[in-house]
């Protein structure tokens, strides 16, 4: 799981690799990018130093960083991965398991976050690396993403993808996490695909 798996495209050979910890500061790097793009889906504004954090405690990206570490604190338990084009960081996805998933979940993988910077998106590349992923682990999966309309792009993507994937055999509905918040969750289960 460790190796690149390069996929040819029209766009370049894409790569999607655990990240190793030498390499976490590209995942770090990206982090910023990714929560300003949700910033605008989930209506947050940054805090009051100009990061997109809730909690004011958090003064500079650097200090956002250190507590992201986890990712690479738990191997074989956290799974960071950096997805590249043509050598160039184009995205990532964080896979985690119990007890590393939401509390009120039961599954075996949970897809935390999945990004693909701007220039990467509308090619395909974001097929080919959720489905890559997913292919690592054979299990019940779960992933969350806003229900609302401003998400519209991403819930039709993880519809399309995984009405693809597991040839229909998936379940959506809206749940309520923490703090009221709600979430479309989407399963299902690889071990037959």
């Amino acid at each position: 799981m460790n190796q690149p798996d390069p996929f040819l495209s029209a766009q370049g050979t894409l790569d999607i690799a655990l990240c190793p910890v030498e390499e976490s500061h590209t995942i770090l790097n990206l982090y910023p990018f990714y929560l300003y793009d949700l910033s605008e889906i989930w209506e947050r504004q940054p805090n009051r130093h100009g990061v997109f954090e809730e909690e004011d405690s958090y003064r500079t990206l650097a200090e956002q960083s250190e507590v992201f570490r986890i990712w690479w604190q738990h191997p074989g338990i956290l799974f960071p991965y950096v997805i590249r084009v043509d050598g160039i960081p184009a995205g990532f996805a964080l896979v985690s398991t119990p007890p590393y998933i939401p509390s009120y979940e039961k599954t075996d993988y949970f897809m935390h976050e999945f990004f693909v910077m701007r220039p990467f998106r509308g090619q395909g590349l974001a097929v080919q690396a959720a489905r890559h992923i997913f292919g690592q682990f054979r299990g019940s999966w779960e992933l969350h993403t806003n229900p609302t309309e401003r998400n519209i792009h991403a819930r039709r993507f993880w519809e399309q993808l995984l009405m693809d994937y597991t040839h229909n055999e998936y379940t959506r509905q809206l749940i309520d996490g923490p703090d009221n918040e709600q979430f479309l969750s989407f399963r299902f289960d690889n071990r037959k695909i």
